[in-house]
């Protein structure tokens, strides 16, 4: 066998090892867990208690919930795919500041929580999580589903099937796989990604106010999906760029989104 052959076969072998460990482990790029259990006071938070919801395949997930004062909506909150409650507890003191209610639940496998982490596990916990918070005494009307990177694809999902009064998606992506397409340029993500939430498939669904959050220097969702997004999505919307926000930086760093959602939510009162 010719020597130029043989490199031809070694080099394909190689890249079929790599597909089949991209494909085997798949979740592991797409997840990174914190799963160390913390309770809210441990990280200076007052006013927020932790909340178990059981699942009926018999999995336990931990939230954290803080009550909106009267007449303040709660934000069902879905967080992003690294972390877990603990690293957002600056936000949630931030959003519980301005009088909003939060209800954060942490993704199985993360932070406490049982089991493993996947789309069709995520979304179908997200209805749990909004369940669990009408219980709670919170109308649909006072829900405002929020959904942050990763989780603005649950976000959107759950926001297609059940009454919010207004979705915020924070750097949301058009879909996962357009995301792992633009990380991975030399795999075929497209062809074998599990996890695909492919949002651009439910956000002509939501019937409530959407408020769209990007930074225009992200360089983990190009903003480019949150302007197509917007662009898909049925009226009434709103798409607010920070000029210099980058992923995760839209609370901080002079870009302060605070001001978009109180501004935004005060539309919504007066609608």
């Amino acid at each position: 066998m010719p020597l130029w052959m043989k490199l031809v076969l070694g080099l394909g072998a190689v890249y079929g090892a790599v597909n089949l460990a991209g494909y085997l482990g798949q979740r592991k790029l797409m997840y990174f867990p914190d799963r160390e259990h913390t309770l809210p006071a441990e990280v200076g938070l007052t006013g927020v208690e932790e909340r178990v919801i059981e699942t009926p395949d018999g999995a336990r997930l931990i939230a954290w919930y803080g009550k909106a004062r009267p007449g303040q909506p709660s934000l069902l909150y879905f967080h992003g795919n690294g972390g877990s409650l603990s690293i957002r507890a600056s936000r949630i003191a931030r959003f519980m500041g301005e009088g909003w209610g939060v209800y954060m639940m942490t993704y199985r496998g993360y932070g406490g929580s049982t089991g493993s982490p996947s789309e069709t596990a995520n979304v179908a916990d997200a209805r749990l999580a909004y369940a669990a918070l009408v219980r709670e005494g919170v109308t649909p009307a006072s829900i405002i589903a929020y959904g942050e990177s990763l989780g603005s694809g649950i976000a959107v999902q759950l926001a297609a099937v059940v009454p919010v009064a207004g979705v915020i998606l924070d750097a949301p992506y058009t879909s996962i796989v357009d995301v792992a397409a633009q990380a991975y340029r030399f795999l075929p993500v497209r062809w074998f990604l599990t996890d695909r939430y492919e949002t651009t498939r439910y956000i002509a669904k939501i019937k409530a106010p959407l408020l769209i959050l990007h930074g225009e220097r992200d360089g983990v969702v190009p903003v480019a999906m949150g302007r197509e997004l917007a662009r898909l999505a049925p009226e009434p919307k709103e798409l607010v760029v920070f000029p210099n926000g980058h992923h995760s930086d839209l609370y901080v760093d002079g870009n302060d989104a605070i001001d978009a959602v109180r501004n935004w939510i005060d539309t919504l009162g007066k609608g």
